[in-house]
């Protein structure tokens, strides 16, 4: 067993907190839960103040109305819940899916991508936008501003939930996963192992939910980039998958995929890559178009 004496954070016990927020019968409120609902409602209240706000878009432009992001918050929660479940079970675990069908639908049991959620909550924004009239991008740029303050809360819960956590390390950040729950799920020894592991959940909280939001901030309210559609979802998709790519050298693989391959690569990886790729394509396109509207 390490020493805890070279550890100083390890030295403190994994916060004791119960996954589940309460439960009255079958009915259980879990914090990973609550962590979604309040990213999608900060969403939806931060894109109508976005929307509402004419100092950030062209003058005379209207992108949409307040009523639309209202609309649109069903669209997003469904495309977020079905394609975060469907890209869990076909990116990380096709197999157990495959043989126990009736497991996909045991939501309560934890199993959701964020790769997944994404490409959901996309279709539902083109879907949307197309039947409204409004600019696809105008409606990628609104929705990307808030995204990331849900990305960090959903970290956060699983940090709460002991999942998701990093490779074994004996850096001064490393955290012992381990509690009475977690030792009762490994059979009495606790399933990350008494060693200290990197918070890799807290990492991705503070990249992908703190700093990537305040850089979202000030493309839209300093930089006044709303202007220049595709240019503040580019950088979402970007900062994203740059954070996500970072994180993956902390975090330990899903244990039935391991590495993909060289003892370093990630399906977490593997899945981020294209999205910086297109989120590059998203903001040369936008700073191309700005140029040609300018000549004209």
């Amino acid at each position: 067993m390490i020493d805890l004496m070279m550890l100083p954070l390890a030295a403190l016990p994994f916060p004791d907190i119960d996954p589940v927020i309460v439960q009255i019968g079958p009915l259980a409120i879990h914090w990973y839960g609550v962590g979604y609902v309040v990213g999608i409602l900060f969403a939806w209240w931060y894109g109508r103040r976005l929307v509402t706000n004419p100092r950030l878009w062209p003058e005379g432009v209207k992108p949409m109305r307040p009523e639309d992001i209202d609309d649109f918050l069903v669209w997003a929660a469904i495309g977020v819940v079905l394609g975060g479940r469907v890209g869990y079970i076909l990116f990380y675990d096709f197999a157990r899916y495959l043989a126990n069908p009736l497991d996909i639908f045991a939501v309560w049991q934890g199993g959701m991508s964020f790769h997944g959620g994404f490409a959901g909550v996309t279709i539902a924004m083109i879907l949307f936008a197309r039947s409204r009239g409004i600019g696809i991008w105008t409606l990628f740029d609104v929705i990307s501003a808030g995204v990331p303050v849900g990305l960090g809360l959903v970290r956060v819960t699983n940090f709460i939930n002991a999942e998701l956590w990093g490779r074994p390390t004996d850096a001064p950040s490393g955290v012992i996963f381990c509690n009475d729950r977690l030792r009762e799920l490994g059979g009495g020894q606790c399933i990350a192992g008494e060693f200290a592991r990197h918070p890799s959940q807290l990492y991705e909280a503070a990249l992908e939910g703190l700093v990537l939001f305040l850089a979202m901030r000030l493309l839209t309210h300093t930089f006044l980039r709303l202007k220049n559609p595709g240019c503040v979802s580019g950088t979402f998709l970007a900062g994203y998958g740059m954070s996500r790519i970072f994180v993956e050298f902390f975090r330990e693989p899903d244990a039935h995929i391991g590495y993909l391959a060289g003892g370093w690569l990630t399906m977490g990886m593997v899945l981020s890559a294209p999205m910086v790729l297109f989120g590059l394509w998203a903001i040369l396109r936008s700073r191309s178009q700005t140029a040609q509207s300018a000549r004209a």
